[in-house]
């Protein structure tokens, strides 16, 4: 595949004026403010260069079973850390950055959309270790972060929205609102200044749950999450500060006098979102799921309200993971009868067949 790579970015960029995004999203500014919806995207994060320590190239065995099941979209959430480092992060390994050029053909020859996120980035991430630098108040961590998002724009630079996009930053926590705005405004000029209709998301605040009303006029769209109420979806995961767990887990729950069923998911996941869609913005949901400790019966009950509140508002979204704790494949529950399919994988066939209806 390597061997392609080339002609294969070449020939996109030489056929990328025809295409267009599904809807209107294609030439000009003025069709940018009148998106289309994101259903047509749905899919999974594939975790090859989530971390520095797996760095893995993309498996192509993944894109023709996504595209086969009949999903159309992969998140591929990246650390930085896995082509530069924190001590020079403008010196970049291109060697590595073959392996997103691999992922972007495959999507290309499968139908599947690719969607570029920095999930660790100079000077932030989400999860630990601290970054040396901070990129809310260190100019050379923001030089740096647009530095990338530059290489990548000129790297890809006329390979249609219909195929890629940029997820700027994964879950941005621990910052001021203008501040995250103003960081990702200029971002995204620097974006759009080489190649005006690369479709850019930016990931809403408080890990992703809180709409960005000041980036509405810059046309991108918006990732939110479906992860709440964390009791259901992360139930005894090591990473989550939470000294005791309830005993008993159900789907509607209760908890502390709460009651979390599907009309809290709207009143209080979809609902604070849609002003910004009333204007205009288009929201996709990057990342959702249950962990592997939460009863697959309770686990199913809950993704079946998240996926029928986003059919009903036209939202896309992206399972965290295709393989792996939250997963249909592979995925560790002791509570399911796995089927065996080719590839040496287990696939959970009920929550396939819940995505696939969804």
């Amino acid at each position: 595949m390597r061997t392609t790579r080339r002609a294969f970015l070449q020939g996109l960029s030489a056929g990328a004026a025809a295409l267009a995004l599904p809807g209107c999203y294609s030439l000009g500014r003025q069709e940018k403010k009148m998106p289309p919806n994101s259903r047509q995207w749905r899919g999974f994060n594939l975790l090859e260069k989530f971390t520095d320590r797996q760095n893995a190239p993309f498996q192509r065995d993944d894109f023709w079973m996504i595209s086969d099941w009949g999903f159309s979209f992969v998140r591929l959430p990246m650390s930085y850390w896995c082509w530069s480092t924190p001590d020079d992060p403008f010196v970049i390994d291109e060697k590595v950055i073959g392996d997103l050029d691999d992922a972007i053909e495959l999507g290309e020859k499968h139908g599947i959309h690719v969607n570029l996120n920095i999930h660790r980035a100079p000077g932030y991430c989400v999860n630990p270790p601290e970054e040396p630098m901070d990129l809310w108040t260190d100019k050379r961590a923001q030089d740096a972060f647009k530095y990338l998002w530059n290489y990548f724009t000129n790297r890809y630079k006329g390979i249609s929205s219909e195929i890629l996009s940029f997820d700027l930053l994964n879950e941005p926590s621990g910052v001021e609102l203008d501040v995250y705005e103003d960081v990702m405004r200029q971002t995204i000029e620097v974006i759009h200044s080489s190649d005006p209709d690369r479709l850019v998301v930016v990931d809403g605040m408080r890990y992703g749950r809180d709409p960005v009303p000041g980036l509405v006029d810059t046309g991108v769209w918006q990732s939110t999450r479906g992860y709440d109420p964390m009791v259901i979806s992360h139930l005894h995961a090591s990473w989550i500060n939470r000294d005791t767990w309830p005993e008993h887990i159900s789907w509607p729950h209760e908890e502390n006098g709460s009651h979390y069923d599907k009309e809290w998911l709207k009143e209080y996941i979809i609902d604070p979102w849609m002003p910004l869609v009333r204007e205009g913005t288009t929201v996709h949901v990057g990342e959702w799921g249950v962990y592997n400790q939460t009863s697959h019966e309770v686990a199913l009950a809950y993704m079946a309200d998240y996926l029928d509140l986003w059919k009903a508002v036209d939202w896309g979204w992206a399972l965290w993971n295709l393989r792996g704790s939250f997963g249909i494949l592979n995925s560790g529950r002791s509570d399911v009868s796995y089927e065996k399919i080719a590839g040496g994988y287990e696939l959970d066939r009920k929550m396939l067949s819940l995505l696939q209806a969804g």
